[in-house]
C-alpha cells in the first residue's frame, strides 16, 4: 500500500462523531453498518488476544517481559487476524514505538482529527472514523479506532519509566517515540484497510 497518499481522493462517505454522511453513489447505510460491525468485532478479538498475552507476560516477568510480547507476538497476532479477516489490520500513532507503524497521510489526518475531537470533549475510547477512499485507482474502505492510554500503559509509555524498562525499549525499539504519555491521552489507533474488488 502506498504511503504517499498523493493519488488519494475521497469518496464522500465518512463516519464523524456518531453521524454518517452518505453519497448516493456510495455504500448504503446497511452496508456501512455491516462493515463497521465486522471491523469492531475484529478489533475486539485482536485487543482481547493482545491483552491476554500481555497480562500473562506481566505476571511472569513484569513490564520488560511484556515488551518482548509487544515486539514478537503482537505483530504475529495482528498478521493472523488480518489473514482470518481478509483485510489488513494495523496499528499506528503520531508517536510510534516501531518506525514501521508510522502513519500514512490518511492515518495522520485521522489521528489529528481524533486529537481535535478529544480536545472538544470526546472520550478517546469512543473515537472512530470510516471512509471510502481511492488510492492509485483502487477503492478501499478504511477504518480507524483510537487507542487511549490506560494506567498499565504508563509503565512503558508514561513519563516515569523504570530504568530496566527504558533499557529494554532502547534495545527493542531504537527509534521509539511512544513515551511521555499521560493517563487518558490518545496514544494512537488501530487501522484497517479493506480492498474493494
Amino acid at each position: 500500500m502506498s504511503k504517499t497518499g498523493d493519488c488519494m481522493k475521497r469518496v464522500v462517505l465518512t463516519l464523524a462523531l456518531s453521524s454518517l454522511i452518505f453519497s448516493p453513489l456510495s455504500l448504503a447505510e446497511e452496508d456501512v453498518n455491516a462493515f463497521l460491525a465486522t471491523y469492531r468485532s475484529t478489533l475486539g478479538k485482536l485487543t482481547s488476544e493482545l491483552k491476554s498475552e500481555l497480562i500473562a507476560a506481566m505476571k511472569k516477568g513484569g513490564p520488560t517481559n511484556a515488551l518482548e510480547v509487544c515486539s514478537t507476538k503482537s505483530p504475529k497476532i495482528r498478521a493472523e487476524i488480518s489473514k482470518q479477516a481478509g483485510f489488513f489490520v494495523g496499528r499506528t500513532s503520531l508517536k510510534p514505538r516501531n518506525a514501521g507503524n508510522a502513519p500514512d497521510d490518511w492515518e495522520r489526518r485521522t489521528l489529528n482529527t481524533f486529537e481535535e475531537r478529544k480536545r472538544a470533549g470526546e472520550d478517546p475510547k469512543m473515537l472512530e472514523f470510516f471512509e471510502v477512499v481511492e488510492i492509485d485507482g483502487h477503492k478501499k474502505r478504511r477504518y480507524m479506532k483510537a487507542i487511549g492510554t490506560g494506567g498499565v500503559c504508563l509503565l512503558c509509555h508514561g513519563t516515569s519509566i523504570h530504568p530496566d524498562v527504558k533499557a529494554k525499549l532502547k534495545e527493542l525499539y531504537p527509534e521509539d517515540k511512544a513515551t511521555g504519555f499521560q493517563f487518558g491521552e490518545l496514544r494512537g489507533a488501530f487501522s484497517i484497510t479493506d480492498n474493494i474488488f
